[in-house]
């Protein structure tokens, strides 16, 4: 693909993403799945950038579709609300882009996969479900630790050649015979053997492992390292599938790692467990020898040759069962004393049982981390997959959970805009009984309509409402009305009312404004109180003309203006109308914010006039009513 057609990005550019992938295929596949924070992480590309890379490469034209600032915020509101329910970077990712198409087969592809997630959400306990996903944040590339007190022994240099390729030493030094002093000074050694041709001498800390051996049967930690940095990653996904109700190969993985924890060497505890064994020792010597009555010969035995029977009994006892308490601790049967009173320690034994001991653990250790690797290697692949699918439903968790919360329905593809118990998203998690929703409708030959009414009677709302179901449809979202048909176009337009435009302004406004209605596509225009773009006679004749534009095409256009009467002397066009009935008992306006077709809705300065009148009081009161009898 041509990324040098994306904006900002040069050959040079191009080629390091290319490269940093090792080619096109690879960036291909990163494309398809979605890895944002991969391409980011090249220097020159931000995130917004990598979401643009992206887009690009899956024919999301985002840009070739909102036409206007306006209609982007909207695009972007809609995002935001849902990355609210998002709890993963790779679902967040996915949702960023999330774009609009004009293919209908994707759209409902889409929609119902939006339905889908809702109806799933609806099943599940959303708080624990969305505790645990964020827990969901995979440490894939893992790193390998270095263990010095490890060496492996090589019989040849090609043998070592073989071992430096595969990155071995980035766990253990790699030694070849001629470079071996004394194999004590490693607690473990891995000997590559064809010939066998070093002797050893019965060494006990040697593992022996022939040289066509595969990586983990080496260094078994080139696959436990993976497992072992995912641990807590593993247990939070177990707990998720369980509660899905998923299949999952992570119960015997933990099963496995567990057992390797169980296998950790510990020489600690033979210290802890000889200088308890020597106190015990010395105080029962201490405490039988004083029962001891010697008669004159055994003094003299004493004198001339050593321990005498009696006293070398007790200690005979004393040191066996001081060894036996040790054997119960270690699991090692061996004497680690001097008699003498007090018991002196042999610490040069206790060291050798100690290395001795720890070598057959790392040995047995080894053996349980290659038997463990073996199994592992054969399960990584359906260990990724699975991360993968969780991270993937938090993306269909947090569609699930917008579309549940905002209580969004699917829209049907057709040839008109029409909705029915339509809301504004922002007022869609309000509980308030009395939020009324609306319904309203586009069609040809009426495919634009002027929007008249009351002030702050909802006419922007209504614009901002059928942005976002157009919007929202064209994403493969579902909407928020109770009912929608929705008309799909090339480009969403949105007019934001203006204070005020001086000529430079003007200019720059009728450049934005005149593709509207010059270009062939199929839009959605929205404009909303443009009467200040310039004088009233001028605003008037602006507006009529593009709605004479408009009206004999495919596209679709509301108008929001205070300016109807006038308009409607240049050109004939439906008047649709949000009434004010009145004021309620606490003087606020009553409002059916509904439009009426076709129909010249009035303002409310007067009502609004003798809302103030009625909350005012004394000298203001008094010329309000003057005021109000003008009316």
């Amino acid at each position: 693909m041509d990324l040098t057609n994306i904006k900002g990005i040069g050959d040079k550019l191009a080629k390091k993403i290319i490269d940093s992938f090792g080619g096109e295929d690879e960036f291909k596949t990163a494309i398809q799945n979605y890895e944002v924070d991969r391409i980011a992480k090249i220097d020159g590309v931000s995130q917004f950038k990598a979401i643009e890379i992206i887009n690009a490469a899956l024919g999301n034209p985002r840009e070739e579709f909102l036409k206007t600032g306006r209609a982007v915020q909207i695009y972007d509101d809609i995002i935001a609300r849902i990355l609210a329910y998002s709890n993963t970077k790779y679902g967040k990712n996915r949702i960023l882009l999330i774009g609009p198409t004009k293919d209908g087969t994707k759209i409902q592809q889409k929609i119902d996969f939006v339905m889908n997630a809702k109806k799933t959400v609806l099943k599940l306990p959303i708080n624990e479900i969305s505790s645990l996903l964020k827990k969901v944040n995979p440490s894939l590339r893992d790193k390998p630790k270095y263990d010095p007190a490890r060496a492996i022994l090589v019989e040849s240099r090609e043998d070592y050649r073989r071992l430096m390729d595969m990155d071995l030493n980035r766990y253990a030094n790699i030694i070849t015979a001629e470079e071996l002093e004394n194999l004590d000074d490693y607690e473990f050694v891995i000997y590559i053997f064809s010939t066998g041709q070093i002797e050893l001498d019965n060494s006990y800390n040697v593992a022996m492992v022939t040289s066509d051996s595969v990586e983990y049967e080496i260094i078994p930690e080139t696959v436990l390292s993976y497992f072992h940095t995912n641990y807590d990653l593993l247990c939070n996904i177990l707990k998720i599938k369980n509660i899905l109700g998923r299949e999952s190969v992570i119960p015997e993985i933990i099963e496995i790692l567990d057992s390797l924890q169980s296998s950790a060497v510990d020489e600690s505890i033979f210290d802890a467990s000889v200088e308890d064994a020597k106190k015990k020792a010395d105080a029962k010597l201490e405490e039988s020898i004083k029962k001891v009555d010697l008669k004159g010969d055994e003094v003299l035995a004493l004198m001339n040759e050593g321990m005498p029977v009696k006293i070398q009994s007790i200690f005979d006892d004393v040191i066996k069962e001081a060894k036996r308490e040790i054997k119960e601790i270690t699991g090692c049967s061996f004497d680690p004393f001097i008699q003498k009173y007090p018991i002196e320690i042999d610490y040069q034994e206790l060291e050798r049982v100690k290395r001795q001991h720890a070598a057959e653990q790392h040995l047995n250790a080894f053996d349980k981390k290659v038997k463990a690797a073996s199994r592992l290697s054969g399960l990584k692949e359906s260990t990724e997959a699975e991360i993968q699918e969780i991270l993937h439903f938090d993306y269909e968790f947090a569609l699930g959970c917008f579309a549940h919360y905002y209580n969004l329905n699917p829209p049907n593809i057709g040839e008109k805009f029409n909705f029915k118990g339509g809301i504004h998203l922002n007022l869609a998690l309000e509980n308030e009984e009395d939020i009324q929703k609306i319904d309203y409708s586009l069609k040809i030959p009426e495919n634009v309509a002027l929007l008249t009414g009351a002030n702050s009677g909802g006419k922007t709302t209504l614009l901002e409402t059928l942005a976002q179901i157009s919007i929202m449809t064209q994403m493969g979202l579902p909407v928020c009305a109770d009912e929608a048909t929705v008309k799909l176009v090339d480009e969403v337009y949105f007019f934001s009312k203006q204070r005020s435009l001086d000529a430079g302004a003007f200019e720059s406004f009728l450049n934005t404004f005149m593709p509207v209605v010059i270009t062939d596509t199929t839009k959605l225009a929205l404009l909303d109180e443009l009467e200040a773009i310039t004088e009233l006679e001028a605003a008037v004749k602006i507006i009529a003309s593009f709605i004479d534009l408009l009206k004999d095409s495919d596209s679709y256009a509301v108008i929001v203006t205070h300016m109807a009467r006038e308009i409607m002397k240049y050109t004939e066009v439906r008047v649709d109308g949000i009434e004010a009935k009145g004021l309620d008992e606490n003087y606020n306006l009553i409002v059916d914010r509904t439009p009426k077709i076709n129909y010249l809705a009035k303002s409310t300065p007067e009502l609004i006039l003798k809302m103030i009148y009625e909350k005012s009081d004394g000298k203001l009161k008094e010329i309000y009513g003057q005021m109000l009898e003008k009316f």
